[in-house]
């Protein structure tokens, strides 16, 4: 592939994307990118994923604003359900999957980290929705998306004020889950990866699950598939395994 690098160490895949300075998205890379997502969530041998971008300067800084400039209506609505349906997969992956920010996560990059399970940002990281500022609005499912990580009201003044916040303030609102320094960022969220890898494989999947579907359930009606599935997996090897390996008070091998 051009414009994806994958590197898989042990049970983890670091997925780069590497298109010149600030990897910017366009259809080629989404398409590389969709191609990707999907060998990966079929490969068992892999879970936990972190997706990254190429160098310091920038996460993703957005779209292709040249490539887009081209598009007509028709053009632009496909392009917009490409990156949708791209991130809705890893949205909804039954892999962990952590975005590691580093410098500008603007417009599709925002977007793409929202849609990731987890994100960690370096302390020069810049995040923002600046699409208003095109006279255009998030187009990869941020007005949808960005609501269930912020409040509504700091959803709002992400998407309509068009700013760019800053790591710190990033944490703050709950934009991202945690800041490192950039010299340290890769070994430590691929330390935090490696510890995710070694729990049960369904058990997390079934809690990312349950997680997404919490957004669209009233509380009774959660509850009550989360005692379904809880029951579910004392029919696993998984569980069997790990309440075993608690009473021998040993490590769990859920290979």
């Amino acid at each position: 592939m051009k414009y994806i690098k994958f590197n898989k160490i042990n049970k983890i895949c670091i997925v780069t994307i590497s298109n010149g300075p600030y990897n910017t998205l366009n259809s080629k890379v989404l398409n590389e990118l969709n191609t990707i997502v999907d060998e990966i969530l079929s490969n068992s041998k892999i879970k936990v994923v972190i997706i990254t971008g190429q160098g310091d300067k920038a996460f993703v800084a957005g779209a292709d604003i040249k490539e887009m400039q081209l598009m007509d209506k028709e053009q632009a609505a496909n392009h917009s359900k490409l990156g949708q349906s791209i991130f809705s997969k890893i949205e909804n992956s039954h892999k962990p999957i952590i975005a590691l920010i580093k410098g500008f996560a603007l417009g599709g990059g925002c977007e793409l980290a929202l849609a990731c399970h987890i994100r960690y940002a370096s302390e020069n990281a810049n995040i923002g929705q600046p699409e208003v500022k095109l006279g255009l609005i998030a187009g990869f499912g941020g007005t949808q998306r960005l609501r269930k990580v912020v409040s509504k009201g700091k959803a709002m003044e992400i998407l309509l004020s068009g700013k760019m916040y800053s790591a710190t303030e990033s944490l703050s609102i709950g934009l991202i889950d945690g800041i490192f320094n950039s010299k340290e960022i890769d070994i430590k969220t691929q330390k935090i990866a490696e510890k995710i890898s070694l729990n049960a494989p369904n058990a997390m999947s079934k809690t990312i699950e349950l997680v997404n579907q919490s957004y669209f359930l009233k509380n009774n009606e959660g509850y009550d598939i989360e005692s379904l599935e809880f029951g579910k997996l004392f029919q696993e090897n998984e569980s069997e395994e790990g309440l075993n390996a608690f009473i021998q008070k040993r490590d769990p091998n859920f290979e």
